[in-house]
């Protein structure tokens, strides 16, 4: 099936938007964050998550079209709640400075992704058409671009985190990694 010129015109909102956030998280975000302890790095990033109850926008009517799919509309809706909810939990374990704190961020992080990655199957395999969206497109086409950098971002950390803990405890205790 070809892509109608609204799915079009979605497709390049959403790319231009996921470059401008990839060149955010690039140039500003991961230099700032890198050498950071989990405390410091994790937080602003999980905090940004926790806004993803924006979601459920899309079981409100009048703020999206009666023809949405439900079968799409319902997923997306309450896997970005469970992303949410995983987000703030695993940033109040970071604070704590909890020992299952990193555990559970790499859970959110896995699932959020997925739920993400899930979302935008389902869109082009139930065919909806981004004029259902209503006013909720913006957060398709905006604010889904950053997460995915988002998500991005806090797995590039966990990689570089467990790959130089070891060696580092005393530094990321300190607030600072050094690598």
């Amino acid at each position: 099936m070809p892509l109608s010129d609204n799915q079009l015109h979605y497709f390049a909102s959403y790319t231009v938007a996921f470059v401008a956030f990839g060149l955010i998280g690039r140039w500003y975000l991961w230099p700032a964050l890198k050498n950071r302890a989990p405390r410091t790095a994790l937080t602003p990033l999980l905090l940004y998550a926790s806004f993803r109850v924006n979601g459920l926008m899309f079981l409100m009517p009048g703020l999206v079209s009666a023809q949405l799919s439900k079968a799409s509309a319902r997923p997306t809706a309450y896997g970005n709640l469970t992303a949410a909810v995983l987000a703030l939990i695993a940033l109040w374990l970071i604070r704590l400075e909890n020992t299952a704190a990193i555990p559970l961020v790499w859970l959110f992080n896995i699932a959020g992704l997925l739920d993400l990655v899930y979302a935008n199957i389902s869109a082009f395999k139930d065919h909806v058409d981004p004029i259902y969206l209503g006013v909720s497109y913006y957060l398709a086409a905006i604010k889904v671009p950053a997460m995915v950098v988002v998500h991005v971002l806090i797995f590039a950390y966990l990689f570089r985190l467990s790959r130089d803990l070891p060696m580092n405890a005393n530094k990321i205790k300190e607030n600072r990694l050094e690598v």
